[in-house]
């Protein structure tokens, strides 16, 4: 208070003391203050240190704040104590992100690598790459000091008029031998090759032997092994060549009437219409090294069927009598995806992933035509008219569906409207147009012969369909969609989907198993990714059976075309059944 009270009676005193007056003394002035607090050096030092301190030690791993900024190797500094026990070399598990420890990434421009190697190869020298202290440059110092550091980019202006002068003359002494070349020419060839030998320069003479620029040793090696695979790729996308042959098994091609083994039987023919769902196993046949793509009964008779095999072999088995192997067909360098027979049976497509097709003739084994578009054929198919059997369609894996005329072998038509490998073709409405599906989740309806969509069916909710049957009243069409279910199109007009139809219980995602009917129409089957083989009533759309057919996945289910109540299945575990 007594400090208050004389500086409020100095502040009185200053208020009525005036300047004019000559009596007055000089104002008071008040001290300044300082913020900063007085700190000793010792003190200073010691903030300094423990600063230090913090920035040098590993940080705590049990503490969840860090109030500091802390250097990268204060963060990935090993913790105090014994060693890490997944610590390989004493690194710790968090330094890691290789196996041989911690791997720093370095990226250097392309243009700068481009400069330094073709300095190198050029003049013996290039730039240090490991950054280290001291020589920032490898390879021929003294090469280095003549040239003053110049690289293959930089050349001094000096120096590029130098050599450009001596390219000049260099050239101009190659023109005036090849001068006097072409003057011993025009000598000795007829007035016909005068004008060609007189104009070397024309773009008719002919390339120049040889390379303007010398190649090392390295780049030469480089240019001869990407010349080899251009050409590996170049007879690849032709299709690969294989020698075709086919080997007969059974005991006679013709019996003792002049009839061939591919012959139905005279009393091959249905006992009755009514189809009966198959309880056990008939027969099994086992010849095939690697699984069964696809199975296909001889068209009406159903006395022989037809396998695709994942060894590159397709064989026919006689279903009647003996149940052996008749003939194996050898052309296919890789598995065979599809096959498909003609009207009669007498001869069949068959498709492979050695981007081949080939027709074959049944009975014989002969290689009629080879077909290639240099892609993957993923089903082929004849027109099923009796007059255009000659006509092909193959779905391909670059998104086309190609026709070809088999007599003069050129492709007559490309349906080229999908946004995916096309899986499927199914003829419907007399022939006349046909249904596609494809990976990219779609139905495409085409007027056969016009490459223009008729209709379009793809919803948000769809799934691939590859695999599709047309049932035998020709109104609907099953569809496997991949989402474990199999959908019903009408054929007609529209394309609607049947909503009141849907068979589900299977599970087929990520298998294209084949979809089918019984010949009466009454059952619809289909195999699924765990080797069963499922029976839906068609009325009612309930599970009527499932068999276990095969360990792994059953792909191809084929009704008999006579006796009603044979089924064969096939599947990756290389047998076929019947049962």
């Amino acid at each position: 208070m007594d400090h208050l009270q004389s500086y409020q009676n100095d502040d009185d005193l200053d208020n009525d003391s005036s300047p004019s007056s000559p009596d007055s003394s000089p104002p008071r002035l008040l001290p300044s203050k300082s913020a900063a607090p007085k700190v000793d050096d010792t003190t200073l030092a010691l903030a300094v240190a423990q600063a230090n301190q913090i920035l040098s030690r590993p940080i705590d791993p049990v503490q969840h704040a860090i109030t500091f900024n802390p250097t990268y190797d204060q963060l990935w500094a090993p913790i105090q104590g014994p060693a890490h026990p997944y610590a390989k070399d004493g690194i710790a598990q968090g330094m890691r992100n290789h196996k041989l420890g911690f791997v720093e990434d370095a990226a250097i421009d392309s243009f700068l690598f481009d400069e330094q190697y073709n300095t190198f190869h050029k003049y013996g020298y290039a730039a240090d790459p490991s950054g280290s202290e001291g020589n920032n440059y490898v390879g021929d110092l003294d090469a280095l000091n003549k040239n003053d550091g110049i690289s293959v980019y930089n050349i001094p202006q000096n120096e590029q008029k130098r050599q450009k002068i001596e390219r000049k003359k260099e050239k101009e002494s190659n023109e005036s031998a090849d001068d006097n070349a072409v003057d011993k020419e025009v000598l000795n060839n007829p007035a016909s090759d005068v004008w060609l030998a007189k104009n070397r320069k024309s773009p008719w003479a002919g390339k120049k032997e040889g390379l303007e620029t010398e190649l090392t040793e390295e780049q030469k090696k480089y240019a001869e092994e990407y010349a080899k695979k251009k050409e590996e790729k170049g007879a690849s996308d032709k299709g690969e060549a294989v020698v075709d042959k086919s080997t007969f098994h059974g005991k006679e091609e013709k019996d003792y009437q002049g009839r061939s083994w591919i012959e139905p039987p005279k009393d091959a023919k249905a006992s009755n219409d009514h189809c009966y769902i198959p309880k056990r196993l008939v027969h099994t046949w086992s010849g095939h090294t690697k699984g069964v793509s696809a199975i296909r009964f001889f068209p009406k008779k159903g006395h022989l069927i037809l396998s695709a095999g994942m060894d590159s072999k397709i064989k026919i088995w006689d279903v009647f009598n003996s149940g052996k192997c008749m003939r194996t067909y050898m052309g296919h360098a890789k598995a065979v995806r599809d096959i498909s027979f003609s009207n009669d049976g007498t001869k069949f497509l068959s498709a492979g992933y050695d981007k081949n097709i080939k027709y074959w003739d049944t009975e014989t084994g002969q290689v009629i035509s080879t077909f290639s578009t240099g892609k993957i054929p993923y089903v082929v198919k004849l027109n099923p008219d009796d007059d255009k059997q000659n006509i092909l369609l193959a779905g391909m894996s670059d998104k086309k569906i190609v026709q070809w005329d088999m007599n003069t072998g050129q492709i007559t038509q490309e349906y080229d409207q999908h946004l995916g490998a096309v899986n499927t073709i199914t003829f419907v409405d007399n022939n006349r147009r046909f249904v596609t599906s494809s990976d990219d989740k779609s139905l495409r309806v085409w007027e056969f012969g016009i490459p223009v969509v008729i209709k379009y069916i793809s919803e948000p909710h769809m799934h691939s369909m590859p695999s599709i049957a047309v049932h035998p009243n020709t109104n609907w069409f099953a569809a496997q969609s991949l989402d474990n279910q199999i959908l019903i199109y009408s054929s007609k007009e529209r394309f609607q989907l049947n909503k009141k139809k849907r068979f589900a219980g299977h599970i087929v995602a990520g298998y294209a198993c084949q979809v089918n009917f019984s010949p009466d129409g009454r059952f619809v089957m289909s195999g699924d990714g765990e080797g069963k083989c499922w029976f839906w009533d068609w009325k009612s759309c309930k599970v009527f059976r499932t068999l276990k057919c095969h360990e792994g996945v059953c792909i191809g289910t084929e009704w008999h075309p006579l006796e009603q109540s044979k089924v064969a299945t096939c599947g990756w575990d290389g047998l076929i059944k019947y049962w």
